[in-house]
């Protein structure tokens, strides 16, 4: 029969795609590992080695027959699961002790505030500066005000990473960096989402209050709701120690209560995966159970998922669509979205009593933006409100800006008196 033939076709094409874009993304990891870099660092450039920018350079036609929109649609649902579950381990993984001391909360506040609206004036600026040349065709102020939002995204996921991989994730600094990008996304994202609004023309004199009063109900749940049945299901299952596995009946509620609170930021409009992320938070407090999911889930997502992810980006990107015309804009980018992230952190650290490796090393590490920024470039490129030329080169500065961080941080941490990683012991990670 036709249909069964042509899903088994359809399968047969997704389960090729998984197997190379799985293949080269390990490999890429291992890689830059093995340079210094931290291994998402190499799965990002492995996505972009699967589309236009070297795969489909080398061979078009095999590249234009093998990665299809039909297969490019599963492809995005699949990479969007693995967000939220690696958003719900970033979560579960949050340290909120760091955070009791003054010194630290008021950190945060500060370093969240400057790294969203120093970097967002200057993509603004930026946006206006480029726009005859790069966009003539797109209305002036809400491509502004996405090249604003572009800069001044950190990367959550990518940021959870980087803090594992040099074992900073419990560490004051890590804690702080963690959670001042935390809220600089969801700054990021309801800025985004009031901003496409207007760009579809939706937005209405209630629509910022009813996303905050959504956000406040949501939050309320969580704590009052939420938290008090993920204790009775610990105490039920008797999850203490961090060895074994998790029960199944455990795992699949765990796992429904994850995709259930996507659903609800998805709807409030911040999207999907800061469901996944506050959902996480609830049950930051059983270490046994973070241990056993990191173990038994977190591999397997780091593995599959996320590199499905960076290929859908990759085949946005056409390096060589640009022209040498353009490279003195990508100059400028990189100057003002470096310039912007780290000075404004570094200083706000420093105010907050942070010594001045410490104010440089969470600087370095607001600067990261990669997975959050693709998501953010291809929301806009949707919408039709950033062209070709400035996505690619909005997706180099993600790139570079990600590649710094790691160098930074080894130069950094010996001046901090902290061991740098075992390169070797990482290459899993």
């Amino acid at each position: 029969m036709p249909p069964v033939l042509a899903n088994e076709a359809y399968l047969s094409a997704i389960l090729a795609q998984l197997v190379l874009i799985i293949l080269v993304g390990r490999v890429m990891n291992m890689l830059f590992v093995r340079l210094g870099q931290p291994g998402a660092v190499g799965e990002i450039v492995g996505g972009l080695m699967l589309g236009p920018s070297l795969l489909g350079a080398l061979a078009p036609d095999f590249h234009a027959g093998f990665f299809t929109a039909e297969t490019g649609r599963t492809l995005f649902v699949i990479g969007q699961i693995g967000l939220i579950l690696l958003m719900f381990e970033i979560g579960a993984d949050f340290e909120f002790g760091h955070l009791k001391e003054r010194r630290h909360a008021r950190a945060v506040a500060l370093i969240s505030l400057s790294s969203v609206t120093v970097p967002f004036i200057a993509g603004v600026g930026i946006g206006f500066l480029s726009h005859a040349s790069l966009a003539p065709g797109i209305d002036l102020t809400l491509y502004a005000l996405f090249c604003g939002v572009a800069l001044a995204i950190t990367a959550v996921p990518i940021l959870g990473r980087i803090l594992r991989e040099f074992g900073l994730n419990r560490t004051p600094v890590g804690v702080v960096a963690i959670a001042a990008a935390a809220l600089n996304d969801v700054a990021g994202w309801l800025i985004l989402a009031g901003i496409s609004a207007v760009a579809l023309g939706t937005l209405d004199n209630g629509f910022v209050a009813w996303r905050l009063l959504a956000l406040f109900a949501f939050a309320l749940a969580l704590r009052g709701l939420l938290a008090p049945l993920v204790n009775r299901m610990m105490r039920f299952w008797g999850i203490e120690s961090p060895e074994g596995t998790l029960p199944p009946g455990l795992l699949a509620i765990t796992i429904s209560i994850a995709f259930g609170c996507a659903l609800v930021t998805e709807a409030i409009g911040i999207f999907a995966i800061f469901g996944g992320f506050a959902a996480g938070l609830v049950y930051h407090r059983h270490t046994g159970f973070v241990a056993r999911w990191r173990r038994q889930v977190g591999l397997f997502v780091m593995v599959f998922f996320l590199p499905i992810f960076f290929t859908l980006s990759g085949l946005r990107t056409d390096i060589w669509g640009l022209a040498l015309a353009d490279l003195p804009w990508l100059a400028l980018i990189l100057a003002a979205s470096i310039a912007s992230k780290i000075v404004p952190c570094y200083l706000s650290a420093r105010i907050t009593g942070f010594s001045r490796p410490e104010s440089w090393l969470l600087g370095s590490l607001m600067n990261t933006r990669a997975l959050m920024e693709l998501i953010v470039l291809n929301i806009a490129y949707d919408l039709g409100f950033l062209p070709q030329k400035m996505f690619t080169m909005l997706v180099l500065m993600a790139i570079i800006t990600t590649m710094m961080t790691g160098p930074l941080i080894r130069f950094i941490l010996p001046r901090m008196g902290l061991p740098l990683p075992d390169r070797a012991a990482s290459i899993g990670a």
